[in-house]
């Protein structure tokens, strides 16, 4: 395993509240979704933000959380994945019955 370092910056209030609210939305501890936003700035070279990606963060019931959690872990699926093949899905279905 690489050697790790501790990483500190002051960020402006409102920016730290939307970090931690999708942080925790997202089931991650800080420092994996530091790291994952690190990671998906430096692998697409900033490009992610650039091309239309937006962030969809939203709260659900604890036992719902716990639920979609045990799914993910059997099907080895990310929770994004999970996600967006709900949305395209739904959306599929919806655009079928128009």
């Amino acid at each position: 395993m690489e050697n790790r370092k501790n990483l500190c910056a002051m960020i402006p209030e409102t920016l730290h509240q939307q970090v931690r609210s999708e942080q925790e939305n997202m089931g991650l501890k800080l420092s994996e979704y530091v790291e994952m936003v690190l990671r998906e700035h430096f692998e697409t070279g900033g490009k992610a933000m650039a091309n239309g990606t937006r962030t969809l963060a939203f709260q659900v019931p604890e036992e719902l959380f716990v639920k979609i959690k045990e799914h993910l872990k059997k099907t080895g699926m990310s929770q994004k994945e999970f996600v967006i093949g709900l949305i395209e899905e739904a959306l599929r279905e919806a655009e079928e019955t128009e």
